[in-house]
């Protein structure tokens, strides 16, 4: 050190040390003191001039000399260019001034300069990352927002496919009956030879699809309303009682609804409570268009941490090599969708015959962690 023995060099140390936690706070602290730094550059000045001093204190050979080379890259990285340049040429400039005031001034100019020139090429650096870091950014933010409208495109084809499943789960296969009775009645009517009875009870027919279809479309509107109110549990053991009474009073197949498991099925959130009954009753619908089976049980109950929901028919069953790529690419999407209904919940779906001789069941699998409500 260039300060005399005793209390100068301790008093020297002790400015080094508190340089270095000063600094080190600053980095620490970057986001709080880093938009203070970039609207008063006179700071970074006042900092560089307080270590010129300790330089000149410790000497061009001491740590500092390699220390202060950071200066013109911090300038580099927040001020660009003419930052860069200022503070380097500021900074050699010292170091220059410490090399020519030092009792060991050295003969050799190259090892004078050394120092000015790393300062130099510290503030290229500086700026060169200060860029890098500023396309860094812009790439980040364009990927952001090529995210953002990703996670748009994928909210509205998921939101389309939900509706695609409702209407062809409910309204879709009641207009259709529609249609076939309104050509039932048509042909009726335009017959050679009418018969009155008949053509009245197409017609009723007919107006009785229609009101069913209307209260379809009313309920489904109700219960896509009712997702949002999360405080809104359901029995879905009532539900499901309900929904296969009214399935048996309607096709004339017999159909029951029976609990099972030891413990009750804790109320359930209406979103989740619509997917299982819509997959229950597509599934006995399925049974009573395609299977011609004498009966269908459903059931329901907890068993260990799982809600399980079985719908069995005794019917001739699936074709051997039925798979859902099959019926996607034929137009079938019943079973297509009750797949991605179960997929949505987070419950796993089995279609087969299970451990039953003949028919088919489709049971569901619900973990009760599903069921929690936040």
């Amino acid at each position: 050190l260039n300060a005399a023995p005793g209390l100068a060099t301790r008093l020297v140390s002790a400015a080094v040390v508190i340089t270095f936690m000063g600094s080190y706070v600053l980095f620490r602290d970057w986001e709080r003191f880093g938009p203070l730094l970039l609207r008063h550059p006179v700071l970074l000045a006042v900092d560089t001039l307080f270590g010129a001093l300790l330089l000149i204190a410790a000497g061009p050979d001491s740590t500092l000399a390699y220390v202060s080379v950071c200066t013109p890259l911090l300038a580099g990285l927040v001020y660009s260019w003419r930052g860069a340049g200022v503070f380097a040429s500021l900074q050699s400039l010292i170091l220059l001034v410490v090399h020519a005031s030092s009792k060991e001034l050295s003969t050799n100019l190259a090892q004078s300069a050394l120092f000015p020139g790393l300062c130099v090429i510290a503030g290229a650096a500086g700026v060169t990352l200060r860029n890098l870091l500023l396309r860094f950014g812009e790439a980040t933010q364009a990927l952001t927002t090529v995210q953002a409208r990703l996670a748009v495109t994928e909210a509205v084809a998921a939101e389309r496919a939900r509706l695609a499943r409702e209407m062809h789960d409910s309204v879709a296969k009641t207009l259709h009956g529609v249609a076939l009775a309104a050509d039932g009645l048509a042909g009726s009517a335009g017959a050679d030879r009418m018969d009155p009875a008949l053509v009245g009870r197409q017609a009723e027919l007919v107006a009785r699809s229609a009101r069913r279809a209307a209260a379809e479309s009313r309920e489904l509107l109700m219960d896509l309303r009712r997702e949002n109110d999360p405080d809104h549990g359901t029995d879905v053991l009532a539900e499901l009682a309900a929904r296969t009474h009214a399935f048996s009073a309607r096709t004339g197949l017999a159909a029951d609804c029976r609990p099972t498991g030891g413990s009750g099925v804790p109320p359930v959130p209406p979103a989740v409570t619509r997917q299982i009954l819509t997959i229950a009753s597509e599934a006995m619908e399925n049974a009573h268009r395609h299977a011609a089976p004498t009966r269908v049980d459903v059931r329901a109950g907890v068993h260990g941490d799982l809600l399980r929901i079985s719908v069995y028919d005794d019917g001739r069953g699936l074709p051997p090599g039925t798979n859902l790529e099959q019926l996607r690419r034929t137009g079938h999407f019943g079973l297509v969708g009750m797949v991605e209904r179960a997929a949505s919940v987070g419950a796993r779906i089995r279609i087969g015959r299970g451990t039953h001789p003949r028919g088919t069941e489709v049971r569901l699998e619900l973990p009760l962690g599903a069921l929690t409500r936040t």
